[in-house]
Protein backbone atom coordinates (compact mmCIF):
# COMPACT_ATOMS: atom_id res chain seq x y z
CA UNK A 1 0.00 0.00 0.00
CA UNK A 2 1.24 3.33 -0.97
CA UNK A 3 -1.51 5.98 -0.56
CA UNK A 4 -4.98 5.69 0.24
CA UNK A 5 -8.04 7.67 0.36
CA UNK A 6 -10.13 8.38 3.72
CA UNK A 7 -13.03 10.69 4.31
CA UNK A 8 -11.82 12.72 1.22
CA UNK A 9 -8.38 13.22 2.78
CA UNK A 10 -5.18 11.04 1.11
CA UNK A 11 -3.42 9.13 3.87
CA UNK A 12 0.12 7.47 3.32
CA UNK A 13 1.44 4.27 4.31
CA UNK A 14 5.12 2.61 3.76
CA UNK A 15 7.67 0.74 5.39
CA UNK A 16 11.23 1.83 5.33
CA UNK A 17 14.60 0.04 4.47
CA UNK A 18 14.50 -0.98 8.26
CA UNK A 19 11.19 -2.55 8.81
CA UNK A 20 9.68 0.67 10.27
CA UNK A 21 5.90 1.71 9.06
CA UNK A 22 5.35 4.79 8.43
CA UNK A 23 1.42 5.75 8.28
CA UNK A 24 0.34 9.18 8.40
CA UNK A 25 -1.44 11.78 7.09
CA UNK A 26 -0.94 13.59 3.82
CA UNK A 27 -3.59 16.62 4.71
CA UNK A 28 -4.69 16.67 1.40
CA UNK A 29 -7.46 16.18 -0.98
CA UNK A 30 -5.05 15.74 -4.27
CA UNK A 31 -3.60 12.55 -4.84
CA UNK A 32 -0.45 14.23 -6.86
CA UNK A 33 0.06 15.83 -4.02
CA UNK A 34 -0.26 13.20 -1.41
CA UNK A 35 1.98 10.99 -4.11
CA UNK A 36 4.90 13.52 -3.83
CA UNK A 37 4.96 13.28 -0.16
CA UNK A 38 4.99 10.02 -0.01
CA UNK A 39 7.83 9.62 -2.36
CA UNK A 40 9.91 12.30 -0.71
CA UNK A 41 8.80 10.63 2.98
CA UNK A 42 10.51 7.22 1.02
CA UNK A 43 13.55 8.66 -0.46
CA UNK A 44 14.29 10.67 3.01
CA UNK A 45 13.69 6.91 5.00
CA UNK A 46 16.17 5.47 2.41
CA UNK A 47 18.64 8.00 3.09
CA UNK A 48 18.14 8.06 6.52
CA UNK A 49 18.62 4.24 6.73
CA UNK A 50 21.73 3.87 3.53
CA UNK A 51 23.70 7.50 3.87
CA UNK A 52 23.27 7.99 7.57
CA UNK A 53 21.22 11.33 7.03
CA UNK A 54 18.79 12.38 9.79
CA UNK A 55 15.42 12.03 9.91
CA UNK A 56 13.26 14.86 9.05
CA UNK A 57 11.27 15.32 12.21
CA UNK A 58 8.32 18.10 12.41
CA UNK A 59 7.69 20.76 14.53
CA UNK A 60 4.43 18.86 16.15
CA UNK A 61 6.49 15.83 16.55
CA UNK A 62 9.34 18.57 18.66
CA UNK A 63 6.05 19.76 20.67
CA UNK A 64 4.76 16.55 21.29
CA UNK A 65 7.79 14.57 22.48
CA UNK A 66 8.77 17.87 24.33
CA UNK A 67 6.15 18.11 26.82
CA UNK A 68 6.17 14.93 27.56
CA UNK A 69 9.11 14.69 28.77
CA UNK A 70 8.88 17.91 30.34
CA UNK A 71 4.89 17.31 32.18
CA UNK A 72 5.96 17.84 35.81
CA UNK A 73 7.40 21.35 35.19
CA UNK A 74 5.98 23.89 37.10
CA UNK A 75 5.74 25.73 33.99
CA UNK A 76 3.89 23.61 31.35
CA UNK A 77 0.86 24.67 31.38
CA UNK A 78 2.47 28.37 30.45
CA UNK A 79 4.41 26.41 27.96
CA UNK A 80 1.08 25.14 26.25
CA UNK A 81 -0.80 28.20 26.19
CA UNK A 82 2.06 29.70 24.25
CA UNK A 83 2.72 26.60 22.04
CA UNK A 84 -0.91 26.55 20.86
CA UNK A 85 -0.14 30.00 19.81
CA UNK A 86 2.71 29.46 17.88
CA UNK A 87 0.99 26.28 16.32
CA UNK A 88 -0.73 28.65 13.63
CA UNK A 89 2.63 29.33 12.21
CA UNK A 90 5.13 26.60 12.30
CA UNK A 91 2.63 23.82 11.65
CA UNK A 92 3.60 21.54 9.33
CA UNK A 93 7.12 22.82 9.64
CA UNK A 94 10.05 20.30 9.57
CA UNK A 95 12.35 21.29 12.31
CA UNK A 96 15.44 22.07 10.16
CA UNK A 97 12.94 24.45 7.86
CA UNK A 98 12.37 26.64 10.66
CA UNK A 99 15.11 29.93 10.58
CA UNK A 100 16.01 32.99 11.76
CA UNK A 101 13.95 34.40 9.26
CA UNK A 102 10.76 32.05 10.45
CA UNK A 103 11.44 33.30 14.21
CA UNK A 104 11.69 37.08 13.54
CA UNK A 105 8.88 36.28 11.91
CA UNK A 106 6.69 35.10 14.64
CA UNK A 107 8.12 37.59 16.68
CA UNK A 108 6.53 39.90 14.63
CA UNK A 109 3.04 38.61 14.15
CA UNK A 110 2.80 37.94 18.06
CA UNK A 111 3.76 42.18 18.89
CA UNK A 112 0.83 42.28 16.28
CA UNK A 113 -1.57 41.11 18.86
CA UNK A 114 -0.46 44.30 21.02
CA UNK A 115 1.34 42.24 24.08
CA UNK A 116 4.07 43.49 25.63
CA UNK A 117 7.94 42.78 24.42
CA UNK A 118 8.04 40.69 27.78
CA UNK A 119 5.57 38.35 26.51
CA UNK A 120 6.75 38.37 23.15
CA UNK A 121 9.98 37.39 24.34
CA UNK A 122 8.39 34.43 26.30
CA UNK A 123 7.26 33.16 23.75
CA UNK A 124 10.27 33.33 21.86
CA UNK A 125 12.10 31.70 24.77
CA UNK A 126 9.53 28.63 24.84
CA UNK A 127 9.89 28.28 21.15
CA UNK A 128 13.91 28.30 21.72
CA UNK A 129 13.58 25.50 24.40
CA UNK A 130 11.79 23.24 22.50
CA UNK A 131 14.11 23.46 19.67
CA UNK A 132 17.37 23.60 22.16
CA UNK A 133 16.00 20.14 23.27
CA UNK A 134 15.62 18.52 19.69
CA UNK A 135 19.29 19.75 18.93
CA UNK A 136 20.96 19.11 22.26
CA UNK A 137 19.04 16.30 24.04
CA UNK A 138 17.46 14.30 21.25
CA UNK A 139 20.00 15.41 18.17
CA UNK A 140 17.44 15.54 15.74
CA UNK A 141 19.04 19.07 14.52
CA UNK A 142 22.29 20.12 13.83
CA UNK A 143 21.46 24.07 14.49
CA UNK A 144 19.02 26.29 16.55
CA UNK A 145 18.55 29.43 14.71
CA UNK A 146 19.44 32.84 16.40
CA UNK A 147 16.76 35.55 17.49
CA UNK A 148 17.33 38.56 18.97
CA UNK A 149 15.13 39.52 21.99
CA UNK A 150 13.11 42.47 22.60
CA UNK A 151 14.22 44.89 25.29
CA UNK A 152 12.10 44.91 28.37
CA UNK A 153 11.84 47.46 31.01
CA UNK A 154 13.56 46.87 34.17
CA UNK A 155 11.23 45.30 36.72
CA UNK A 156 9.09 47.29 38.80
CA UNK A 157 8.94 47.18 43.11
CA UNK A 158 5.58 48.90 43.78
CA UNK A 159 5.35 48.44 47.64
CA UNK A 160 2.30 49.95 49.84
CA UNK A 161 2.38 52.88 52.46
CA UNK A 162 1.25 51.47 55.65
CA UNK A 163 -1.78 54.41 55.17
CA UNK A 164 -2.65 52.50 51.60
CA UNK A 165 -2.65 49.22 52.97
CA UNK A 166 -5.27 50.22 55.54
CA UNK A 167 -7.66 51.60 52.60
CA UNK A 168 -7.15 49.07 50.93
CA UNK A 169 -8.24 46.34 54.05
CA UNK A 170 -11.02 48.51 54.58
CA UNK A 171 -12.29 48.10 51.32
CA UNK A 172 -11.78 44.24 50.57
CA UNK A 173 -14.47 41.78 51.52
CA UNK A 174 -13.81 39.78 54.53
CA UNK A 175 -12.29 36.90 52.81
CA UNK A 176 -10.06 38.66 50.51
CA UNK A 177 -8.93 40.97 53.17
CA UNK A 178 -7.84 38.05 55.36
CA UNK A 179 -5.79 36.67 52.80
CA UNK A 180 -4.08 40.07 51.75
CA UNK A 181 -2.82 40.58 55.73
CA UNK A 182 -1.52 37.24 56.00
CA UNK A 183 0.33 37.76 52.86
CA UNK A 184 1.20 41.20 54.43
CA UNK A 185 2.64 39.39 57.28
CA UNK A 186 4.37 36.43 55.32
CA UNK A 187 5.20 37.63 52.20
CA UNK A 188 3.69 34.08 50.28
CA UNK A 189 3.23 34.32 46.92
CA UNK A 190 -0.72 33.90 45.77
CA UNK A 191 -1.01 30.16 45.28
CA UNK A 192 0.70 29.34 48.35
CA UNK A 193 -2.00 31.38 50.21
CA UNK A 194 -5.10 30.38 48.88
CA UNK A 195 -3.44 26.60 48.24
CA UNK A 196 -2.68 26.30 51.85
CA UNK A 197 -3.95 24.04 54.28
CA UNK A 198 -4.13 23.13 57.59
CA UNK A 199 -1.95 20.64 57.11
CA UNK A 200 0.63 23.19 56.47
CA UNK A 201 0.04 25.20 59.49
CA UNK A 202 0.73 23.94 63.49
CA UNK A 203 -0.72 27.56 65.70
CA UNK A 204 0.89 26.43 68.65
CA UNK A 205 5.11 26.30 67.36
CA UNK A 206 3.97 30.05 65.22
CA UNK A 207 4.94 28.12 61.82
CA UNK A 208 3.72 27.12 58.64
CA UNK A 209 5.92 25.31 55.56
CA UNK A 210 5.17 25.38 51.93
CA UNK A 211 6.14 22.05 50.11
CA UNK A 212 8.75 21.98 47.31
CA UNK A 213 7.04 20.78 44.90
CA UNK A 214 4.68 24.27 45.51
CA UNK A 215 7.49 26.49 45.99
CA UNK A 216 8.37 28.43 42.95
CA UNK A 217 12.46 27.77 43.16
CA UNK A 218 11.47 24.09 43.90
CA UNK A 219 12.37 23.99 47.85
CA UNK A 220 10.86 23.65 50.93
CA UNK A 221 9.91 26.85 52.84
CA UNK A 222 9.17 27.11 56.66
CA UNK A 223 7.11 30.30 57.02
CA UNK A 224 7.12 31.41 60.52
CA UNK A 225 4.32 33.22 61.90
CA UNK A 226 3.99 36.32 63.73
CA UNK A 227 1.49 37.84 65.71
CA UNK A 228 -0.49 39.44 62.53
CA UNK A 229 -0.57 36.26 60.54
CA UNK A 230 -1.66 33.70 63.90
CA UNK A 231 -4.45 36.46 64.44
CA UNK A 232 -5.87 35.97 60.71
CA UNK A 233 -5.26 32.44 61.08
CA UNK A 234 -7.04 31.82 64.29
CA UNK A 235 -10.20 33.57 62.23
CA UNK A 236 -10.04 31.38 60.19
CA UNK A 237 -10.44 28.06 62.18
CA UNK A 238 -13.76 26.04 61.87
CA UNK A 239 -14.61 27.58 57.83
CA UNK A 240 -13.22 25.01 56.03
CA UNK A 241 -11.95 21.49 56.29
CA UNK A 242 -9.20 21.30 54.97
CA UNK A 243 -8.28 24.98 53.14
CA UNK A 244 -7.37 28.04 55.50
CA UNK A 245 -9.01 30.74 52.90
CA UNK A 246 -12.57 30.06 51.97
CA UNK A 247 -15.53 31.71 50.41
CA UNK A 248 -19.15 30.93 51.52
CA UNK A 249 -17.59 27.12 52.29
CA UNK A 250 -15.68 27.01 49.10
CA UNK A 251 -12.14 27.08 47.97
CA UNK A 252 -10.48 29.96 46.80
CA UNK A 253 -8.88 29.87 43.55
CA UNK A 254 -7.54 33.09 42.85
CA UNK A 255 -7.30 36.06 44.67
CA UNK A 256 -7.06 38.71 41.86
CA UNK A 257 -10.59 38.80 41.17
CA UNK A 258 -12.62 41.53 40.20
CA UNK A 259 -13.50 42.55 43.88
CA UNK A 260 -9.92 42.68 44.60
CA UNK A 261 -9.52 45.43 41.57
CA UNK A 262 -12.71 47.34 42.89
CA UNK A 263 -11.16 47.77 46.21
CA UNK A 264 -7.81 49.20 44.83
CA UNK A 265 -10.16 52.03 42.94
CA UNK A 266 -12.59 52.84 45.74
CA UNK A 267 -8.94 52.53 48.33
CA UNK A 268 -7.94 55.39 46.13
CA UNK A 269 -4.66 52.82 44.96
CA UNK A 270 -3.12 52.52 41.54
CA UNK A 271 -0.63 50.47 39.85
CA UNK A 272 -1.23 47.44 42.26
CA UNK A 273 -1.11 44.00 41.72
CA UNK A 274 -1.86 41.13 43.89
CA UNK A 275 1.95 39.87 44.31
CA UNK A 276 3.06 43.36 44.92
CA UNK A 277 2.06 42.15 48.41
CA UNK A 278 4.69 40.08 48.64
CA UNK A 279 6.82 43.22 47.29
CA UNK A 280 5.40 45.35 50.23
CA UNK A 281 6.15 42.98 52.45
CA UNK A 282 9.50 42.92 51.47
CA UNK A 283 9.95 46.51 51.42
CA UNK A 284 9.03 46.86 54.75
CA UNK A 285 11.06 44.56 55.96
CA UNK A 286 14.14 45.93 54.75
CA UNK A 287 12.88 49.12 55.83
CA UNK A 288 12.93 47.64 59.26
CA UNK A 289 16.40 46.58 59.04
CA UNK A 290 16.02 42.98 58.18
CA UNK A 291 19.69 42.00 56.39
CA UNK A 292 18.91 40.60 53.23
CA UNK A 293 20.29 37.12 53.69
CA UNK A 294 17.58 36.71 56.10
CA UNK A 295 14.70 38.25 54.02
CA UNK A 296 16.31 35.65 51.21
CA UNK A 297 15.36 32.55 53.97
CA UNK A 298 12.26 34.46 54.74
CA UNK A 299 10.98 34.91 50.98
CA UNK A 300 12.15 31.36 49.59
CA UNK A 301 14.15 32.89 46.90
CA UNK A 302 16.59 30.58 45.36
CA UNK A 303 19.43 33.58 45.24
CA UNK A 304 20.57 36.71 46.91
CA UNK A 305 19.96 38.43 43.22
CA UNK A 306 16.59 38.77 43.81
CA UNK A 307 16.25 40.18 47.19
CA UNK A 308 18.73 42.69 45.68
CA UNK A 309 16.31 44.97 44.38
CA UNK A 310 15.08 45.88 47.77
CA UNK A 311 18.50 46.93 48.68
CA UNK A 312 18.32 50.52 48.03
CA UNK A 313 15.14 50.84 51.21
CA UNK A 314 17.92 50.79 53.75
CA UNK A 315 21.19 52.28 53.74
CA UNK A 316 21.62 52.08 57.66
CA UNK A 317 24.84 49.44 57.30
CA UNK A 318 26.26 52.02 54.90
CA UNK A 319 25.96 55.00 57.59
CA UNK A 320 29.27 54.19 59.17
CA UNK A 321 31.38 54.02 56.27
CA UNK A 322 29.77 57.40 54.98
CA UNK A 323 30.90 59.41 58.23
CA UNK A 324 34.44 58.35 57.53
CA UNK A 325 34.65 61.39 55.37
CA UNK A 326 32.72 63.81 57.29
CA UNK A 327 34.12 67.35 57.16
CA UNK A 328 36.71 66.62 54.91
CA UNK A 329 36.14 69.45 52.68
CA UNK A 330 34.92 72.54 55.31
CA UNK A 331 37.57 73.04 56.81
CA UNK A 332 35.50 72.28 60.36
CA UNK A 333 37.31 69.47 61.54
CA UNK A 334 40.80 69.66 63.54
CA UNK A 335 43.02 67.59 61.26
CA UNK A 336 44.18 68.98 58.14
CA UNK A 337 42.70 67.55 55.00
CA UNK A 338 44.25 65.24 52.53
CA UNK A 339 45.29 66.65 49.70
CA UNK A 340 44.02 65.72 46.46
CA UNK A 341 47.19 64.04 44.22
CA UNK A 342 45.79 65.81 41.24
CA UNK A 343 46.00 69.20 42.99
CA UNK A 344 48.98 68.39 44.37
CA UNK A 345 50.74 67.94 41.22
CA UNK A 346 49.11 70.89 39.23
CA UNK A 347 50.77 72.93 42.00
CA UNK A 348 54.08 71.36 41.44
CA UNK A 349 53.99 72.33 37.71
Amino acid sequence: MAIKKRNGIWHIDFFTPNGERIRRTAGTENKQQAQELHDRLKVESWRVEQVGDKPKRTWEQAVVRYLTEHSQKKSVVTDKFHLRWVNEYLHGKQLVEISKSTLDNLKNEKLKTGVSNATVNRVLATVRKVLNAAKNEWEWIDNVPSVKMLTEPKSRVRWLSVDEAKRIMTELPEHLAAMAKFSLATGLRESNVTGLTWEQVDLSRRCAWIHAENAKAGKAIAVPLNADALSVLRAQVGKHSTNVFCYKGKIIVGANTKAWRAALVRAGVSDFRWHDLRHTWASWHVQNGTPLNVLKELGGWADLSMVLRYAHLSSDHLSGYAANIENRNHGTNTTQAQKSPISENRHRA
